[in-house]
C-alpha cells in the first residue's frame, strides 16, 4: 500500500478526535490489526534488557537494509528499507540485530490464533498484519469497536507485544485507520464520515500510489485524496492510464467491495502435536488426544461448520506412519464426540509402543446449517454442544488456558499442538 511516511511510522500528527476509540462503529465490521515494529518489538521481548533502547533488525554486513526498526530508533530518522549503513550513521548508539525469521513465525502463529478465537474470517497480509470481518463476533463479544480493544488487550498481556487497530467499513479504510493509530493505538472511522477522513489525506495514502504516482498527481495539482476525488476521470486516465484511474476513484471515494478472505476454504481441519521425547505413557497420549480434539473442536465452528469423519495420525518412534479413520453417523462440530472416536481409534492399535507424534482430523466438512441432525426423543436439551460454544466465548475473551478439561489442567506442554489444515 501506497502509504505516506509519517502514516507508515506512527510519527505525524495525532488523529483527529472524531476518530477515536469511542467514535461510532455502526456498520464497521471489518477490523485491520498492525503489528507494531513487530520484528524489533519481538527481540526486545526476548531480551528485555533492550527495553527503551533503539533497536534495529535487518542485514548487519555493508549491503544490509533495515527490515524494523524501535520507535527509539524511528526518533532519529531510521526507517525500513533503508541502507544499514545509513541507519548507522543516523543512530549509531542502536542495537543493530540480525533477523531471526523463526522467532518472528512463531510469534505470528500464536498472534494469528488469537485472532481466529475471535473469528474465522482472518485474512493475514503478511507476519504482521491481517484483516478480521468481524460481524459474527458481535452477539458473543460486543461491537466492533469493543472486539478491538479485546484484541489488543490479548495481544499485550499474552504475547507481551503491541498492535495498532483500524476499524472501519471497508478494507482500504480499516488499513488506513491502523496506520494512523500507530503505534499501540486504536482508530475507528465511522461509515458516515468515511469521507471526512480520507480526503484531507496525501495522495500518497491511497493504495497503488507510488512515488512516481503521487508526483505525477501532484504535477497536476491533486495533493490531498479530496482532491483526487473531485478531479474528471478523463483527466486521471491520460495520467495514469484506465484501470489504475478507475480504482484510485473508487478509493477516493471510499468504496471498496472485497470481503475478508481467509487464506483458503478448508476441506478438513486438523491438529497434531510431536512430542519433546516419545512416548509410551497411554494417559499422557490420551491427554493429548483430548487437547487435539479441542482444538480441532474450536476451529470448525469458528468456521462454522460441521465434519462427518475422523481421523488420527500416529508416527512411532521408529518414524513408521499410519493412519486410521472413521465416519459418523451425523455431522459434529462436537470436540468431546471427535476425541471419543480418537480414542476408540486409537485403542484399536498395539499398545505400549513408544510414539514420536500424534494428530487428529476431522474431514468431510459442510457449512453447519447445511448438515440437519436427527433428533432423538431422550436428547437433553443443553449438551456438550452448548458448553463447548460457551467455552468457545470464554476464550475469545480471556484466552484458550482459562476453560479447559480438567484432565488438561497444568499440562501446557500441550498448548504446543499446531493446526494442520488440509486443502
Amino acid at each position: 500500500m501506497g502509504r505516506s511516511q509519517s502514516m507508515r511510522d506512527g510519527a505525524g500528527s495525532a488523529p483527529d478526535p472524531r476518530f477515536g476509540s469511542a467514535a461510532d462503529d455502526t456498520g464497521c465490521p471489518i477490523l485491520h490489526v498492525d503489528m507494531d515494529a513487530f520484528f524489533a518489538a519481538v527481540e526486545v521481548r526476548h531480551r528485555p534488557e533492550l527495553r527503551g533502547r533503539p533497536v534495529v533488525v535487518g542485514g548487519v554486513g555493508p549491503r544490509g537494509v533495515v527490515s524494523s526498526a524501535s520507535y527509539e530508533a524511528r526518533r532519529y530518522g531510521v526507517r525500513s528499507a533503508m541502507p544499514t549503513a545509513r541507519a548507522r550513521s543516523l543512530c549509531p548508539g542502536a542495537v543493530f540485530l540480525p533477523p531471526d525469521f523463526s522467532r518472528y513465525a512463531a510469534a505470528s502463529r500464536a498472534v494469528m490464533e488469537i485472532f481466529r478465537d475471535v473469528t474465522p474470517l482472518v485474512e493475514p497480509l503478511s507476519l504482521d498484519e491481517a484483516f478480521l470481518d468481524v460481524s459474527g463476533a458481535r452477539r458473543l463479544l460486543g461491537r466492533p469497536a469493543e472486539i478491538a480493544r479485546l484484541i489488543r488487550e490479548r495481544v499485550a498481556g499474552q504475547e507481551r507485544i503491541t498492535c495498532s487497530v483500524g476499524v472501519a467499513p471497508t478494507k482500504f479504510v480499516a488499513k488506513l485507520g491502523s496506520a494512523w493509530a500507530k503505534p499501540d493505538g486504536l482508530v475507528v472511522v465511522p461509515a458516515g464520515q468515511v469521507l471526512d477522513f480520507l480526503h484531507p489525506l496525501p495522495v500518497a495514502a491511497l493504495w497503488g500510489v507510488g512515488e512516481r504516482a503521487a508526483e505525477t498527481l501532484r504535477r497536476l495539482g491533486l495533493r490531498t485524496v479530496g482532491d483526487l476525488a473531485q478531479a474528471p476521470v478523463g483527466m486521471l486516465r491520460g495520467a495514469l492510464g484506465e484501470a489504475a484511474a478507475g480504482h484510485l476513484h473508487e478509493l477516493a471515494w471510499g468504496r471498496d467491495p472485497r470481503p475478508v478472505s481467509p487464506e483458503h476454504v478448508e476441506k478438513s481441519i486438523g491438529a497434531e502435536v510431536t512430542f519433546d521425547t516419545d512416548v509410551a505413557d497411554q494417559r499422557v497420549i490420551r491427554q493429548s488426544l483430548l487437547a487435539l480434539a479441542e482444538k480441532v473442536g474450536v476451529r470448525v465452528r469458528q468456521a462454522g461448520q460441521v465434519g462427518r469423519t475422523v481421523s488420527i495420525k500416529v508416527r512411532f518412534a521408529d518414524f513408521r506412519t499410519i493412519t486410521r479413520a472413521r465416519t459418523l453417523a451425523e455431522p459434529t462440530d462436537v470436540a468431546h464426540e471427535v476425541f471419543e472416536t480418537a480414542r476408540s481409534l486409537f485403542d484399536t492399535l498395539a499398545p505400549g509402543e513408544r510414539i514420536r507424534l500424534i494428530g487428529v482430523r476431522l474431514e468431510g466438512l459442510a457449512a453447519a446449517g447445511s448438515a440437519p441432525r436427527q433428533l432423538t426423543l431422550d436428547a437433553p436439551e443443553h449438551g456438550w454442544r452448548e458448553a463447548e460454544a460457551a467455552a468457545d466465548a470464554a476464550a475469545a475473551r480471556f484466552g484458550r488456558s482459562v476453560v479447559r478439561p480438567a484432565s488438561l489442567l497444568g499440562r501446557d506442554d500441550l498448548r504446543r499442538t499446531e493446526n494442520q489444515p488440509r486443502p
